[in-house]
């Protein structure tokens, strides 16, 4: 009843605020100096029946169904010419399937890895931004969340510092990188194996600078991760910490844009080899546990993001990376390594400009020491059914629709196939429904 009159109150801020203000499309007369924009997403997902003769601590379990909202604020003031000062505070409350365990590209992005049955409120973001123009020629920018309408030069320079998503700079898509819009899996928000830096919300504390030089973009990025893998607090001065580095390339294919990024990352701290927990394990007869063979380690990886829009409403992407399957992820999900590819397709075809049809597909793999691990009874970030005596890769598909309702609201159906859940090939396949609303001002 609570989640019902959350949604109806953010519905209702979206009614009364939203035609009061210009459009994303519509440019600035001048640069905002304040503003404040609002979102509420409500999620309700379950899986019917699949074969499970067997269950660890960290399994999906058939017959379920579990129910996400938030509602975020964002506010924020420009104190000088190119700077931004930004705050989101947020309410969240519910609950991943199976307090979102089970899957590696676990079937909902909008589902922490936090779940309580009261709401609850964080600040997810506080961060200050600047912007240092460097010519090129001046461009648009809309307002939105987290960004200030105005202009800006092609040429700059970005630096963001504070509390944001690792997310929110590196490894972005126009077609699959935002779950209360597109797509809902984890593993096609953003790159699988890309183990970003993140308490266990998604966000972290850092740095981030950007150069934009005609179609190419060069970021870099330090962030300090959790202080222990997946946990609830972030370090402080990056006692453990994550290394970005992406390179981006904006290009136009037959007068279409699109887009190539590559993405780095190396991550310093407490780490656990797989090989040494099951070493440990066979000396003292119990069950392994990276925790208890934790060193000071190093974790790389690497990705590459692909857009390309293909006509007015046809848009492709794709994605494929690799981390260090020996030690244990930190602070994303088990996935050592990862492909993906999928459409996306607006209405305006037949008649339902502003809708979108959303088709990708992704597989998930691990290595052979991650296989071991989980199959002696080892449990990682997400999944551990107990044993793994069939390891398999985890192939997902997902499809979904978005109807914009009205101007601000929208109402999504999404169906997702998961094979071999959890890698294990005894398990599955699970079939995923969902039903996302979505409100925004």
């Amino acid at each position: 009843m609570l989640r019902v009159s959350l949604l109806a109150l953010a519905a209702s801020a979206v009614a009364t605020i939203a035609p009061t203000r210009a459009s994303a499309d519509d440019a600035p007369a001048r640069p905002e100096d304040i503003a404040v924009h609002g979102q509420a997403t409500f999620v309700l997902q379950g899986t019917p029946g699949f074969a499970s003769p067997y269950s660890g601590a960290n399994s999906l379990t058939p017959d379920q169904r579990k129910e996400t909202i938030d509602a975020t604020l964002y506010v924020g003031v420009r104190p000088w010419a190119g700077a931004e000062i930004w705050a989101d505070p947020e309410i969240d409350q519910g609950f991943g399937l199976s307090n979102t365990l089970g899957v590696a590209g676990f079937p909902s992005a909008e589902a922490y890895k936090v779940g309580k049955k009261h709401p609850y409120f964080r600040l997810q973001r506080a961060f200050f931004r600047q912007t240092v123009d460097l010519g090129g020629g001046s461009e648009t920018v809309e307002a939105a969340a987290n960004q200030l309408g105005g202009t800006r030069s092609a040429d700059r320079l970005v630096l963001t510092i504070g509390k944001f998503g690792v997310g929110d700079v590196f490894d972005t898509n126009k077609y699959a990188h935002d779950p209360r819009g597109d797509f809902l899996n984890w593993s096609l928000v953003d790159a699988g194996s890309f183990d970003y830096a993140a308490d266990a919300w998604g966000y972290s504390t850092g740095v981030a600078a950007e150069w934009y030089q005609g179609p190419w973009t060069l970021r870099v990025g330090a962030f300090n991760l959790s202080t222990v893998p997946n946990g609830e607090t972030l370090e402080k001065g990056f006692g453990q910490y994550q290394l970005d580095g992406e390179i981006e390339h904006r290009h136009q294919i037959a007068g279409r844009d699109g887009a190539v990024r590559v993405t780095l990352f190396r991550n310093r701290g407490q780490f656990g080899r797989f090989d040494d927990a099951l070493a440990l394990a066979a000396a003292t007869g119990a069950t392994p546990d990276t925790a208890l063979v934790r060193e000071r380690r190093t974790r790389v990886g690497a990705s590459v993001n692909i857009e390309q829009a293909v006509s007015d409403s046809v848009g492709l992407f794709a994605r494929a990376g690799v981390a260090n399957g020996q030690i244990e992820p930190y602070d994303f999900t088990d996935i050592d390594r990862t492909a993906q590819l999928g459409v996306a397709i607006d209405g305006k075809g037949w008649g339902r400009a502003g809708d979108t049809v959303g088709i990708a597909a992704v597989v998930n793999g691990i290595s052979k020491d991650h296989e071991r691990y989980l199959d002696a009874g080892g449990l990682g970030v997400l999944v551990g059914d107990g044993r793994l005596p069939h390891p398999g890769a985890e192939a997902i598909g997902e499809a979904y629709y978005d109807w914009k309702a009205v101007k601000g609201v929208e109402i999504s159906l999404d169906y997702q196939l998961v094979a071999n859940p959890g890698y294990n090939r005894d398990r599955g396949p699970a079939n995923v429904f969902a039903v996302r609303l979505h409100g925004q001002f």
